[in-house]
């Protein structure tokens, strides 16, 4: 940690991007952002190695402030080549009761000129939950849109969820991975994504890795998926190219005509 704040000053520290497509339009339509970090010893360092000692160091804050200014930048770059897609970017729990950040962050996104959102995890809120869901809301007034991430992982709550104002529910890839190999998985996934429609929220699946996955979710009604099969995160530069060539298409063509199999097995009542 205490290399950190020169990794951020020499470039070590950089953003791959993960693209999100809804999936009856077959359209782009967000990015995640992920940090990653190019040590020169160490080699590369995925976020699961840092993130956690950032935040026991207190540099997750200068961190997250470093990833919403970078993707401030590339948003505007998307949007002057005409891909003028939001970019979310996963927010710490143990900032969302920090006051400064949160006035720091506002700034940077009210000031910014680019479409930027924020994923949240339910365990992040519970540990602070009145001053999470009131600096979420004081996101939320400001257009940040805010969406649910890992749904399914932690001990989610019923409670909570119907007081974050959150536009978008991200079902953990826990569930998605077995989706067509598993009996529970497959109930489990179809009953959020009615759940959240029922509070008007999109549904985004993580971790579709098969055309088979996919082609289920088209039936159960999901929004919008995420994963391998459509695209590793990638760098910025190899995304704008993703973007511009439309590889997403050729990703999804092969499931395209079987989202209606079986389509009574999931039908409700």
């Amino acid at each position: 940690m205490r290399e950190l704040p020169e990794a951020i000053a020499s470039g070590q520290i950089f953003l791959q991007y993960q693209p999100k497509v809804r999936v009856r339009q077959q359209q782009v339509v967000s990015a995640e952002a992920l940090v990653r970090w190019r040590h020169p010893v160490r080699g590369l360092i995925l976020p699961g190695m840092f993130i956690e000692a950032a935040e026991r160091s207190n540099a997750i804050g200068p961190l997250t402030l470093w990833i919403i200014e970078r993707a401030i930048a590339d948003q505007r770059v998307l949007a002057a080549q005409g891909h003028d897609i939001p970019i979310f970017i996963n927010i710490s729990g143990v900032l969302l009761s920090d006051a400064g950040f949160v006035r720091d962050a506002c700034a940077l996104v009210s000031g910014g000129g680019a479409k930027i959102g924020f994923e949240i995890t339910e365990t992040a809120v519970i540990r602070d939950p009145e001053s999470a869901i009131a600096n979420l809301g004081i996101f939320a007034r400001i257009g940040v849109p805010l969406a649910i991430d890992d749904y399914g992982a932690g001990l989610s709550s019923l409670a909570y969820l119907k007081r974050l104002p959150a536009r978008e529910l991200k079902i953990d890839k826990l569930f998605v991975t077995q989706l067509t190999s598993s009996n529970r998985d497959p109930l489990i996934v179809r009953s959020t994504i009615d759940l959240a429609h029922a509070l008007d929220m999109e549904v985004t699946a993580e971790g579709v890795e098969t055309p088979a996955a996919l082609a289920l979710l088209g039936v159960m009604g999901c929004d919008m998926v995420q994963g391998f099969l459509i695209s590793r995160p990638i760098e910025f530069a190899a995304f704008l190219t993703f973007l511009s060539e439309e590889r997403h298409v050729a990703a999804m063509a092969g499931p395209r005509f079987s989202f209606h199999r079986d389509v009574g097995q999931w039908k409700v009542g």
